[in-house]
């Protein structure tokens, strides 16, 4: 266990912590809740720069990291989508904001089972993170920043929490393409298929 692996775990420790305090009855939690999820994502980065950095990337970390990412992303997703259909009753606002969280947890879904797939051919770099997919990223982590600091009212700050939702779903989608794209010679390929039909 270096330190990336143990920031990495870190992560995955902070999920029930997280998920405990936002479920709270109390006004604190919003803003304690997106704290503890902006230090899940600043040692998400961290990890991955110091394993760089210090030549420590290892199996496990190279599992659990992305594993650690979508668990606290999804959770957090789900929690929203909860707590803001009980409160805010607006069927295009509940739409927008389940729409997007259905989004992009299937993206990720679909592009961690291409991933798994395009690896055991070989060629898992073709669909390696890519600059679209950084930025997908940010956007989503600023939204859910910014959604779980607020309580689930229609304020200037979750409008813009909502946007910025929407816009990660939209580079989701977007990402999601440009990764099947890249694997589609391989997703076409008859070798491909023969090999898949013999493995089973």
């Amino acid at each position: 266990m270096n330190i990336p692996n143990i920031l990495t775990v870190l992560r995955v420790i902070l999920i029930p912590i997280f998920v405990f305090i936002y479920l709270l009855p109390f006004k604190w939690v919003y803003l304690t809740a997106s704290i503890i999820f902006a230090i899940a994502c600043i040692t998400d980065w961290f990890d991955g720069y110091l394993a760089r950095q210090w030549n420590q990337t290892t199996p496990f970390g190279a599992f659990l990291d992305p594993v650690a990412d979508k668990l606290i992303v999804a959770v957090a997703l789900v929690l929203l989508v909860g707590s803001h259909s009980r409160v805010i009753h607006g069927t295009m606002v509940n739409l927008c904001l389940t729409l997007s969280a259905i989004i992009i947890v299937g993206r990720e879904i679909v592009v961690s089972a291409l991933r798994e797939w395009m690896a055991e051919l070989g060629a898992r770099t073709n669909v390696a993170v890519s600059k679209l997919g950084k930025w997908k990223t940010a956007a989503q982590m600023l939204a859910l920043v910014i959604l779980l600091a607020n309580p689930p009212k229609l304020t200037a700050w979750v409008i813009t929490g909502y946007i910025l939702l929407g816009i990660a779903a939209i580079l989701t989608i977007w990402s999601m393409i440009h990764y099947l794209m890249a694997a589609w010679p391989y997703l076409t390929s008859e070798k491909t298929t023969e090999t898949k039909q013999i493995d089973k």
